[in-house]
């Protein structure tokens, strides 16, 4: 995965460096330089998040949280590609749920989500996000009214690099490793995630994770279990 962006970077600096004195490919070249070099970046960087998620003890910074900042940031981070794409995102359901854990991690995530939906919807349709509490854990479902996923593509989604339509993830820049990290970061929380998909249907992804009054008292229990 690593070596597609570096070949490409090194191709458009041989090639920059032949059109020197062509002002028009210098500029289409430096373009292209600049999108892969951006790309790169991009990767290195999710490689070394889910690298930190990997190890033991990575989400060191747990306190309360409130669920409703998190998705009003994490809305806002795609509000320029929803924007293009005249997308609406629309958030509803159960106010005021709290989790505990990680705010920056669980922005990221649901960031990750989101520019999902929005990438893979067409022009002028709507991304929901629906939030329920349930006995101890909230649930957030993300559902766009994209081209949906097979069954097939469904049990591969959260592995490191898979993306359903090579193609088009060329297009937008896509690493294959959002939703691995979106995984990594709910489990870590003491949650799961589950997919529901059909081609020509959409998708629907569901994070399930403990309230913070729950995750409180299973840390709690799991301490006076150790002593």
């Amino acid at each position: 995965e690593l070596k597609t962006p570096i070949g490409a970077v090194t191709l458009l600096a041989d090639a920059l460096r032949e059109a020197a004195e062509d002002p028009d490919m210098v500029r289409k070249f430096s373009a292209s330089l600049a999108t892969e070099a951006s790309r790169l970046a991009d990767m290195t960087g999710e490689i070394i998040e889910l690298s930190r998620l990997q190890s033991e003890g990575a989400l060191a910074e747990n306190k309360k949280v409130k669920l409703d900042r998190v998705l009003k940031e994490a809305v806002a981070q795609n509000l320029v590609a929803a924007t293009a794409k005249a997308v609406s995102i629309v958030v509803g359901g159960d106010e005021g749920a709290e989790l505990y854990g990680d705010e920056p991690r669980l922005v990221m995530a649901f960031k990750n989500l989101l520019s999902n939906a929005v990438q893979y919807s067409p022009s002028a349709s709507r991304v929901g996000v629906g939030v329920s509490k349930r006995k101890g854990f909230i649930e957030v479902a993300i559902t766009d009214q994209g081209m949906g996923m097979s069954a097939d593509e469904v049990e591969r989604i959260f592995e490191r690099f898979y993306r359903t339509d090579e193609a088009r993830s060329r297009t937008t820049g896509g690493t294959g490793l959002g939703l691995s990290l979106v995984k990594h970061v709910v489990v870590n929380h003491g949650g799961e995630i589950k997919v529901w998909s059909k081609p020509g249907n959409g998708s629907t992804f569901t994070v399930r994770i403990p309230d913070a009054d729950a995750a409180l008292a299973r840390g709690k229990s799991k301490k006076g279990a150790k002593k």
